[in-house]
């Protein structure tokens, strides 16, 4: 098997300072939930990222990695960092401590390797809105809720869907006059653990509950409906074009919270499906919508508004498909969130630059289907790729337009804060690389509950009874998942 050889590695740490050493094994016996099973099940830190392109074409990569050597966490307005068992109060504010802990890495360019190959790895919640913009803060929010959390992993694995492959990838912190063949055989210690625990037998989770699903949701549907008309008040008085409200739901649920991943990438695989764990809070997602990517200073969002439930038969999955892309309320939403991407990235990015490639495209998922548009640009001198997450987040097919005004009227109508919902999942890698989606989709997994919620985009004609339910609508596949996990898939 392929592995980087002790010269190659003393090549690269004379131009980088965090140096992958990799080894590739043939992966014909093995798949991402099965290794995660192997090597993860037991870690209180670990992630599981997957993609489904299209939500119909499994991607070429997917990433594992468990016992981050770093923590990054964020509550309150204070920024925490946990490392080697010894935890610090960051003096700079959370988005800056983690550019400077990213840029503290560099990662070389290695032909043949994936975007990945070890970084931070986590989530924004959507109340972290309030760093960036203080007028959209919660009054009411809940303290001891984090409003970020990311994990920094110097080992990954990496499964490569075309070429059956694993590549084990183990990287070196080259400082100083550090001894370069002790850090390359420490890598290579790494890759032999990693590859003795890959061939460990696999067991499966034991399901512990037989209990129905009894989800409970923070609105009944006539109060949801009268804040439906509340915002078309707003949207009347010229305060605001658009709001997404959004209802949660939630229920006790005694099943081990990757099972609950492999039942919702079963019942409606997306382009962005994770399993992140971060202590006793695991985060479930299968999110259609990218927030942003930034590759090199290449930055692209993928704004999605206009939704129908999939038909039952091809005939009705069709005239679903056409009546949503001649719905005008559909497509004057779509047009205004397209904008708002434009806006979000013209902030940071070389003036004229930004452009439309594809517009209103039709994405069909398990159980929905969505109108899809491609905004992309080159960033400006100056800014990077953690200003582009900032000027994109939330994204405004979560909120609204124009955003700040409607993120504080969600704050008026909504009954809590969001907490993970509508914020951002994803990845930095340790080459200035960026890879986030928007937190929809998803399921947050904590204390023995499980949490989802999902919203609708309301306008002057909306109707409440049916933006009710599309809300019921998006929510559908995750209460799916959480029905079959119940019953042990």
């Amino acid at each position: 098997m392929k592995q980087t050889t002790f010269e190659e590695f003393v090549d690269l740490a004379k131009r980088a300072t965090f140096v992958p050493v990799v080894k590739e094994v043939v992966a014909d016996l093995l798949t991402p939930v099965s290794a995660f099973l192997k090597i993860a099940e037991h870690s209180d830190y670990a992630f599981l990222l997957e993609s489904v392109e299209g939500g119909e074409h499994v991607g070429r990569y997917s990433f594992l990695g468990k016992d981050p050597f770093l923590i990054l966490r964020g509550r309150q307005g204070e920024t925490v960092i946990e490392r080697a068992g010894v935890t610090t109060l960051a003096e700079k504010p959370f988005i800056d401590t983690l550019r400077e802990l990213m840029n503290s890495f560099q990662s070389p360019f290695v032909p043949g390797l994936p975007r990945f190959t070890g970084g931070a790895v986590g989530y924004l919640g959507y109340d972290a809105a309030g760093w960036f913009e203080p007028t959209v803060a919660r009054p009411d929010r809940d303290t001891a809720v984090e409003d970020a959390g990311f994990m920094l992993f110097d080992t990954v694995l990496a499964f490569d869907h075309v070429q059956h492959r694993i590549l084990l990838i183990a990287n070196a912190r080259i400082s100083g006059d550090d001894d370069l063949r002790s850090l390359y055989q420490f890598a290579c210690a790494k890759i032999e653990f990693l590859e003795r625990e890959l061939e460990r037998a696999l067991s499966l989770p034991k399901i512990t509950s037989h209990e129905t699903l009894a989800l409970e949701s923070n609105f009944t549907q006539p109060a949801f409906e009268a804040i439906v008309r509340e915002a078309k008040e707003h949207i009347a008085a010229g305060d605001i074009y658009q709001v997404v409200l959004s209802q949660r739901f939630s229920a006790e649920l005694g099943v081990d919270p990757f099972t609950v991943y492999r039942a919702l990438r079963h019942v409606n695989p997306s382009p962005y499906m994770f399993f992140v764990r971060m202590n006793q809070r695991s985060i479930v997602g299968s999110s259609p919508e990218m927030l942003v990517r930034v590759e090199g200073r290449h930055a692209v969002t993928h704004p999605i508004a206009g939704t129908r439930p999939r038909g039952r038969t091809d005939e009705e999955d069709q005239r679903l498909a056409d009546e949503l892309k001649r719905n005008e309320k559909e497509r004057a939403e779509h047009v205004m969130l397209v904008d708002l991407g434009r806006n979000d990235l013209g902030r940071v990015c070389e003036f004229g630059s930004v452009r439309v490639p594809t517009f209103m495209s039709l994405e069909r998922y398990s159980h929905v289907m969505h109108l899809v548009s491609v905004v992309d640009g080159q960033l400006a001198e100056g800014q990077d790729r953690l200003d582009a997450l900032v000027a994109c987040f939330p994204a405004g097919t979560v909120s609204g337009a124009p955003k700040v005004r409607a993120m504080q009227i969600i704050n008026d109508l909504e009954t809590s804060q969001r907490g993970i919902y509508a914020g951002a999942i994803g990845y930095l890698d340790f080459a200035g690389n960026l890879d986030f989606c928007i937190a929809i989709r998803t399921i947050v997994l904590e204390g023995g509950r499980a949490s989802i919620q999902a919203g609708a985009g309301i306008v002057a004609d909306s109707n409440p009874t049916a933006e009710f339910e599309e809300t019921r609508d998006k929510a559908r596949a995750m209460v799916k998942a959480l029905e079959l996990a119940l019953a042990g898939l």
